[in-house]
């Protein structure tokens, strides 16, 4: 969602004392103030949920600049490949201070917290609730145009004058002890405030499901569905191994790398066993010259430590048509691999489910390479397994431009565009462009589990 928002303007007010916001958010961007939910006229006289520039989650209600509310949690959250079920719940009439605001992660209440917190005096009119021009409703960013939100959110509650447990939205699986999503809460709305709603319920969906028929609107930007939810995350590019400083956006599915440098980048997931299919669009090439190259491949967890030599950064696919091995010290030619550049689409196809030895496969817009047979096993190219982890890998090296590298690990988007036309898959995890080969599936928890 950045630089993208959800707003309600000019709201019927609710109770400003009473309520409870539920979300379940996927963070992409990390290390700056990013609003999740603000009610606000300005700077001095708000209300909101947000994560800080230290990746700790706060929650403020400010009245002419004064703190009414302000609690901000010790913990840091910095995990950008799983879900967070966040659920914010207050009321200020109870009796006990410490109890009027109530923060919950994954069905776990928050209790240490950073510095020391202001809670509502008894009773207290918090600036959530608050109906008028002044204050709309405002989600993935701060109402006054800053602090976006990076990141994807799903299944979000407002509920005016009740505050709610976190079990109301989700509950412990008894067998594998997650904390897992209530798609159908059971919730008795009060009132007729527009501060009563449920969107985001069916992927992109600002219609509210409540029955209460508060919709929120796009306030800007592009609202993007994706595949990827708190029951089956695909992987992302891994904004903690980003070497060189390359720029992720899209929910961490789009690369633009840095000129003057190799910029190596790999997936959050990654697996020693199974069969796993993903696509990757050049954007943007930078093969402009003799030494200018892009590369789209695997690594395991024992290079991901590298940074300048091509030979190190796994086993990558080049936009030259050669493939090149991070064991050897040149380019190895394997059979007949056509070239690529700007607006083609690479399918990669790896295969680990023998012991010893990996087979990988290399495509370009439906075709794949040196006449490979993903299914049959043909023309493979063979690579020793090892005991160590594999994934995704992108990098590039240009002296003068930046790539452009827009995944997809089963989203069904490259950046914020659909696939044009799905190919079939009979896994039924992810959609890509291509037919997905039978026997492989989508690099994701679901797939990890199937």
């Amino acid at each position: 969602m950045a630089q993208t928002y959800l707003t309600k303007t000019n709201p019927t007010g609710g109770n400003r004392t009473k309520g409870t916001v539920s979300v379940w958010i996927k963070r992409s961007g990390l290390s700056s103030y990013q609003n999740i939910y603000t009610e606000l006229s300005n700077t001095d006289n708000f209300g909101g949920i947000r994560f800080n520039s230290d990746d700790t989650l706060g929650v403020f209600s400010y009245d002419s600049g004064s703190a009414q509310m302000s609690i901000i949690t010790a913990r840091k959250f910095r995990d950008t490949n799983g879900w967070y079920h966040i659920v914010v719940a207050w009321d200020t009439t109870d009796g006990t201070s410490t109890d009027r605001i109530k923060i919950y992660v994954n069905g776990v209440r928050e209790t240490s917290f950073d510095g020391s917190p202001t809670y509502p005096s008894s009773s207290q009119s918090i600036y959530f609730g608050v109906g008028g021009s002044n204050y709309p409703i405002v989600i993935g960013r701060r109402g006054d145009n800053a602090e976006y939100f990076d990141g994807s959110m799903s299944h979000f509650h407002r509920v005016d004058n009740q505050a709610l447990a976190q079990t109301v939205f989700g509950s412990t699986d008894s067998t594998t002890g997650e904390w897992k999503i209530n798609t159908n809460p059971s919730i008795t709305y009060t009132g007729s405030s527009d501060f009563n709603f449920f969107i985001l319920k069916d992927g992109n969906s600002v219609t509210d499901q409540s029955g209460q028929s508060n919709n929120l609107t796009v306030g800007y930007g592009t609202l993007t569905k994706t595949e990827d939810c708190p029951s089956s995350v695909f992987a992302t590019w891994n904004a903690l191994d980003n070497r060189n400083a390359s720029t992720m956006s899209n929910g961490n599915t789009k690369i633009t790398t840095v000129s003057g440098n190799y910029s190596p980048n790999t997936s959050t997931l990654r697996t020693t066993l199974g069969k796993w299919y993903w696509e990757v669009k050049l954007a943007q090439d930078t093969n402009t010259g003799a030494n200018e190259v892009d590369m789209v491949g695997i690594n395991n967890n024992s290079v991901q430590s590298a940074t300048t030599n091509p030979n190190s950064i796994g086993i990558n696919y080049r936009g030259n048509g050669r493939v090149w091995n991070y064991g050897g010290t040149s380019e190895t030619p394997v059979g007949d691999y056509a070239t690529f550049s700007t607006g083609d689409i690479i399918m990669v196809a790896m295969d680990l489910s023998d012991s010893t030895t990996g087979k990988l496969y290399f495509g370009k817009n439906g075709t794949w390479g040196n006449s490979g047979n993903p299914v049959t096993g043909a023309n493979s190219y063979d690579f020793t397994k090892g005991t160590e982890a594999w994934g995704a890998m992108v990098t590039c090296y240009s002296s003068s431009s930046s790539a452009i590298f827009e995944a997809n690990f089963g989203n069904g988007y490259f950046g914020t565009t659909a696939v044009s036309s799905a190919g079939t898959n009979a896994s039924n995890n992810g959609i890509f462009e291509y037919d997905v080969p039978t026997g492989y599936t989508a690099l994701s928890t679901k797939g990890l589990n199937l």
